[in-house]
């Protein structure tokens, strides 16, 4: 072979070399930024070539379905019967991105996770995503939704079964219809979503899981918690409970909602309890510390950034590094204290199991479509927030705040024992109050457990009480 023709098949068999360098290089290890890439489209396409699985209630109602289009590149579009209903729960699942539980179960519902890839070799080699079965109960979801949307105020509301953790209904409002993020037009999808992104009363935030209130008042129940536990106080020891209370370290004076006196001034803590006396609560936060506060806060869930339902819930907090009068605002649920409706409602699933908070879920069970189940929850203790002697003590107290003289009147129900706690959390200057209340029934035998929290509306015995009787009725009927 001459000289130049050598040469040349060398730097060709180089060049063949680096070729397949570089295809091993992309097939290998940048595979998934490649399908990342939202120039992709055929990854895109992929994507609508067969339906996701579907969504269910509890009770088997379809959240979310896909079904066949006409459009010569997408053969399946994702589908909300009752979208705004749902939104919450389900997110959507559009051209470009998932939210909600369309995203916390992605895998399962598009096929790729590992059991339902399993199933599709074994069989038929169809790749067909999983069925997801929830713990939303239709009717509970509906009563919370027209609770609050009666209300035409922005909030949320969570329904909890205290004995195992499952979520049976979660609002938020006002909502959304995911159905307008199904379209394959990108124009009009970005136009939506700008749109929706742009809506000041932010239908796409989930305010149930992603939202912090100060909990005002029903944080209460964590300091009579702490008081209890510290076995310093009873239900029927006498408290401290002045007209108006002198903030340490500072000329501000807290005084009872109205001005109004607490009984003689030395009430038993249930009663203070009853009618929410400020001063009696934030005496108490000073004699116990912040410390103490903190820990039963925790005890509740406060301060843990790691919760999923599955989808991430937004961590509520007690914060730290607190002078007296801080210390004393914070046990009564305001200065920095702040907390998810979910946190709300597990204050009260936490009394009514007997002090043992379960870990909240959403997912009941993933179905293949062949019927088979491949996942299914397992109900677990999260938390120990207090000894079930305490707790019957509180639940005795929570049940003195619907009674006649109590501040949640409105949450009760005919022929029914209801556990309760308001609360009225101030807000920026110059705006309303949020309206809040967490709640269980049927206090003897808990079946749900109710957080609600309604913005700038007034009283939570008021405006929250009804919309959680309602929850509840829908639960027990």
């Amino acid at each position: 072979m001459n000289i130049p023709l050598r040469r040349a098949s060398m730097l060709c068999a180089l060049m063949l070399f680096a070729l397949l360098v570089n295809v091993t290089y992309i097939q290998g290890f940048t595979t998934a930024r490649l399908n990342a890439d939202p120039r992709n489209h055929r990854v895109l396409i992929s994507r609508f070539e067969h339906p996701r699985g579907k969504i269910l209630t509890h009770d088997g109602k379809v959240m979310a379905a896909s079904r066949r289009t006409k459009d010569p590149s997408y053969s399946y579009r994702r589908a909300y019967p009752d979208g705004n209903l749902y939104a919450t729960v389900t997110g959507h699942s559009s051209l470009y991105a998932t939210t909600g539980l369309e995203r916390a179960e992605d895998a399962a519902l598009n096929g790729s996770d590992p059991k339902v890839r399993v199933r599709a070799l074994v069989t038929d080699g169809i790749s067909e995503g999983a069925d997801v079965r929830t713990t939303i109960e239709e009717r509970v979801q509906r009563a919370a939704y027209e609770g609050l949307a009666a209300t035409g105020r922005r909030g949320a509301a969570v329904a909890l079964d205290p004995s195992t953790g499952a979520i049976l209904a979660m609002v938020s409002y006002p909502s959304y219809d995911p159905n307008l993020y199904t379209t394959f037009d990108p124009a009009k999808l970005t136009e939506i979503d700008a749109l929706l992104q742009a809506d000041p009363g932010q239908p796409l935030l989930n305010r149930a899981l992603n939202q912090n209130y100060p909990p005002g008042s029903t944080f209460k129940v964590v300091t009579s918690a702490a008081a209890l536990n510290s076995g310093a106080y009873a239900s029927a020891s006498a408290v401290d409970a002045p007209s108006s209370l002198l903030l340490p370290g500072t000329s501000t004076y807290l005084r009872n909602a109205g001005g109004h006196p607490c009984g003689n001034g030395h009430p038993p803590l249930a009663y203070a309890f009853q009618i929410s006396c400020n001063t009696a609560f934030a005496a108490m936060g000073l004699d116990m510390g912040q410390d103490t506060l903190r820990q039963q806060a925790e005890a509740f869930g406060f301060n843990d950034d790691t919760l999923t339902v599955p989808m991430p819930v937004s961590m509520s907090v007690y914060p730290s590094g607190l002078d007296q009068a801080q210390t004393a605002m914070s046990a009564i649920g305001q200065y920095d204290d702040r907390a998810t409706p979910l946190q709300i409602a597990m204050l009260s699933a936490a009394v009514a199991n007997g002090g043992a908070l379960m870990r909240p879920y959403l997912v009941e069970e993933v179905r293949l479509p062949d019927g088979s189940v491949i996942d299914t929850a397992e109900p677990s203790q999260w938390r120990s927030a207090m000894r079930a002697r305490e707790a019957a003590q509180l639940t005795t107290m929570m049940v003195d705040v619907t009674q006649q003289g109590g501040t949640g009147t409105a949450a009760a129900l005919p022929g029914v024992v209801v556990a309760a706690k308001t609360g009225t959390a101030e807000n920026v200057r110059g705006a309303q109050d949020h309206a809040l209340l967490t709640a269980f029934a049927p206090a003897d035998s808990p079946q749900v457990a109710v957080g609600v929290v309604v913005e700038r509306s007034g009283s939570g015995g008021d405006v929250a009480a009804p919309i959680a009787r309602r929850i509840m009725q829908a639960v027990l009927t």
